[in-house]
């Protein structure tokens, strides 16, 4: 079993160095990026890894475009945000030495960073995700936002005990951008295109619901003021992409009114 360590980049210079360290025994690194202007690129060649720079293609494909680039069948995907900890390291290193795997894939959970803190409770934990796998059995969705690994019909996945570190967000300016930015338009985009629609009642309801699951259902309070922070940006992103979704309706509902006239 020889692994593939991908991570896909775009102005990561603050990141790199910390996510291919934790990586750093994989049999090779493999580093997609999609043309940054910083130092991206010279740390992580400094560093060992085999860098390809490739336009943006979206998530999905240019995780795909990584894995494509490997050179071994077992990939660990790994974003630039992110780090391998010393005993998911261990776990993955006895897992490679094993005579027999168990498992096409195996899902790892993230633990975030906020605050200067982990978050152990609300919407952002246990956060599994399918980081570890064989590519044969499988590719990356092409979808705006939330890509993930999927794999073929009848292959087996099991989940690894150890945990990636997640160091997402700087700060709440950061946090807000990546939210207005990326995430809830992103969001919108996708509902939209997979036939979802919102309401006005829906575009009121959904913060609050969003709120209340995550700070109170899914115990966010225990993890104190980080908590209810990640709790309202929660609320914030459902309001905005709602928003935006009603937004791309009414659009699209005036081209029809407008086409059914010059028709």
């Amino acid at each position: 079993m020889k692994i593939s360590a991908c991570i896909i980049t775009f102005n990561e210079e603050k990141n790199i160095e910390r996510a291919i360290n934790s990586v750093k025994w994989a049999d090779e690194i493999i580093v997609v990026d999609s043309e940054s202007t910083d130092r991206t690129r010279e740390i992580a060649e400094s560093l060992g890894a085999k860098v390809f720079v490739q336009k943006w293609l979206g998530f999905g494909k240019q995780k795909q475009f990584a894995v494509d680039k490997a050179q071994h069948d077992w990939i660990l995907s790994l974003d630039a945000d992110e780090e391998v900890s010393e005993s998911l390291r261990d776990e993955i290193l006895s897992l490679k030495n094993s005579d027999q795997l168990i498992a096409d894939g195996y899902k790892i959970k993230r633990l975030s960073i906020y605050m200067n803190r982990p978050i152990r409770h609300g919407d952002w934990y246990p956060d599994w995700q399918l980081r570890l796998f064989n590519r044969k059995k499988g590719k990356w969705k092409d979808v705006p936002i939330h890509e993930s690994f999927e794999m073929n019909p009848n292959t087996k996945i099991e989940k690894l005990k150890n945990q990636i570190f997640h160091y997402s967000v700087e700060n709440f300016t950061h946090h807000n951008r990546m939210i207005t930015e990326r995430y809830a338009p992103l969001a919108a985009l996708m509902m939209f295109q997979n036939g979802k629609r919102t309401s006005i009642p829906k575009i009121i309801l959904s913060p609050l619901l969003a709120f209340c699951r995550s700070y109170f259902l899914k115990l966010g309070f225990l993890d104190g003021f980080a908590g209810f922070c990640i709790a309202y940006f929660t609320a914030h992103h459902n309001i905005m992409k709602n928003l935006l979704l009603w937004e791309m309706q009414q659009n699209n509902k005036e081209k029809s009114q407008d086409y059914q006239k010059s028709s």
